[in-house]
């Protein structure tokens, strides 16, 4: 028998919990509990995203109903959760306040429902005052006994721990349970998914997760084990999820690639540098041989070429020898038939051209023989890291080497200039070969290191998804950063490159998401 998580508020007697409801919209917002921290893994990552959802009836300022359910972000400032949850609050805006408890902080806040679909059982419930990282939804197919888990505040774990009322209005993080998905029914007409990890009441609005932390469905119902039967969870499948935030105009996250482990994204990622660096070795090898055989042929010519020009050298030596030789017998004669003066000029060219062939000789090619130009190697310097792939990029996701989780995958425009300036503005520091820069932002709980490898036009995301407290104390450390915008002083670089290592220190061993992205160069306008 399939019976709703309802958490609807519930008839007590009047206890003057809150004097009224500008008191308990003070508690709200000055709780004194701090969340507890969160798990360094992508379902804890999620478990920030998701929140208590607080229902308090009121009349004459007096409580007289409380309920409880849970919910997760979809905006900063938006909630999903069950319409069961907050639908009292949607008919009795004046008399039931909604109250949305983060999973960690100091501070909670009121929230106004904003859309409500009833036969989904789906609402979306807005606050302001604060931002929460949103969750993403998986977009891909699930496969029968595929693991999942539950995220959520389930109400007999209240009752068992809580001390007094405003122990529901503390920030505290979402209980987690394990199981498997069982297959996708219709129930009431909407499409849900059954699984095994266990919700209670309490649960309701709350989300079924893939072992990466994204949305695979919101629960909303739960069955009785009667008398030994095993217990089942039902969730408000991805499709009708997404069909009714497309119905409300709000936006969402969604991924549709698989789950994979950072383990194996790492090994693959190794891998392919290995099986990269093996061929680019096996490449200068072979660039090598083919250079020395190159050489050794272009020598072997070179030798018989100085061989051939010696004899010819050697050859018209002896001739002009010989015609001297003869010019000096010619003179000879002349002078016996008293032809004194022809005698003198053949007897002079005679002397020259043996002088001649003695200088000839004497300058007949040896040694070795000189390599033309076009066969010596000539060692040019590499281009500094920054110029060998200065310009405009455009950078598309590899994913046989990237672990992507919540992020985009849309191509990505760089413009790398010298120096490691990226886009015309931000500093890049010299790590080796590479370029590293580490970005905190202010208003998302998600720090990045970027990498650019010039030589192999390779860009690297490393993203942490990270609780409040971490991302405060990596804040402070960036404030501290003095270089801001680009600079080609190398001492500036080389304090940029000390001052990212105090950020490096204080993240997590290993990223969430590791997305490579390989470059060319983008000749688009």
């Amino acid at each position: 028998m399939t019976i709703p998580s309802r958490s609807r508020p519930t008839r007590r007697s009047p206890v003057r919990v809150l004097g009224n409801l500008s008191h308990f919209c003070a508690l709200l917002l000055a709780l004194l509990t701090l969340a507890a921290p969160a798990h360094a893994d992508d379902i804890g990552a999620t478990a920030r995203g998701v929140v208590r959802v607080v229902t308090i009836a009121m009349v004459d300022g007096e409580v007289v109903g409380f309920g409880h359910g849970s919910g997760f972000a979809v905006a900063p400032n938006r909630i999903v959760t069950n319409a069961h949850v907050v639908e009292l609050a949607q008919k009795y805006p004046d008399n039931v306040v909604v109250g949305v408890v983060p999973s960690e902080g100091s501070k909670s806040y009121e929230g106004k429902v904003i859309a409500l679909d009833a036969k989904r059982d789906l609402a979306i419930v807005e606050f302001t005052g604060g931002r929460l990282p949103p969750t993403t939804i998986y977009s891909g197919p699930i496969d029968e006994g595929s693991a999942v888990t539950a995220l959520g505040y389930p109400g007999n774990v209240d009752l068992a721990t809580a001390q007094s009322a405003t122990d529901y209005i503390h920030p505290l993080t979402p209980i987690r349970t394990e199981g498997v998905f069982s297959g996708r029914r219709i129930m009431t007409g909407v499409q849900v998914l059954l699984h095994t990890a266990g919700i209670a009441r309490g649960n309701s609005g709350g989300p079924l997760l893939d072992p990466c932390g994204r949305v695979l469905g919101v629960n909303s119902a739960i069955t009785h084990g009667d008398e030994g039967d095993t217990s089942f969870g039902f969730a408000i499948a991805d499709s009708e999820l997404t069909a009714f935030l497309a119905a409300a105009n709000q936006p969402y996250g969604a991924v549709g690639l698989p789950c994979t482990s950072l383990a194996d994204t790492l090994k693959r990622d190794s891998d392919a540098d290995a099986q990269a660096n093996a061929q680019a070795e096996a490449a200068k090898r072979d660039a090598a041989a083919k250079s020395a055989a190159a050489r050794e042929a272009a020598l072997a010519k070179a030798r018989a070429d100085v061989e051939n020009n010696r004899e010819d050298v050697m050859a018209l030596a002896a001739v002009l020898l010989v015609l001297g030789a003869l010019g000096v017998g010619g003179a000879g004669l002349l002078e016996v038939r008293g032809e004194r003066r022809w005698a003198i000029g053949v007897g002079a060219g005679g002397v020259l051209l043996m002088v001649a062939a003695a200088i000839v000789f004497l300058n007949r090619p040896t040694g070795e023989p000189v390599l033309p130009p076009e066969t010596v190697a000539v060692a040019t310097p590499a281009p500094p890291a920054g110029e060998a792939a200065a310009g405009k990029l455009l950078c598309s996701v590899v994913p046989e080497r990237s672990r992507i989780v919540s992020s985009s995958t849309e191509d990505v425009k760089l413009d790398w200039g010298a120096d490691g300036c990226m886009n015309g503005r931000t500093q890049y520091a010299e790590d080796g070969a590479k370029w590293d820069r580490f970005l905190v932002p202010n208003e998302e709980q998600t720090a990045s290191l970027l990498q650019f490898d010039p030589a192999t036009r390779t860009y690297t995301a490393l993203r942490y998804f990270l609780g409040a407290d971490q991302m405060d104390a990596l804040r402070k450390i960036r404030s501290q950063i003095p270089l801001k915008a680009c600079s080609a002083d190398p001492a500036a670089r080389a304090a940029l490159a000390t001052q990212q290592g105090a950020i490096r220190a204080a993240l997590p061993a290993y990223p969430n998401e590791k997305i490579v992205y390989r470059c060319t160069a983008d000749t688009t306008p």
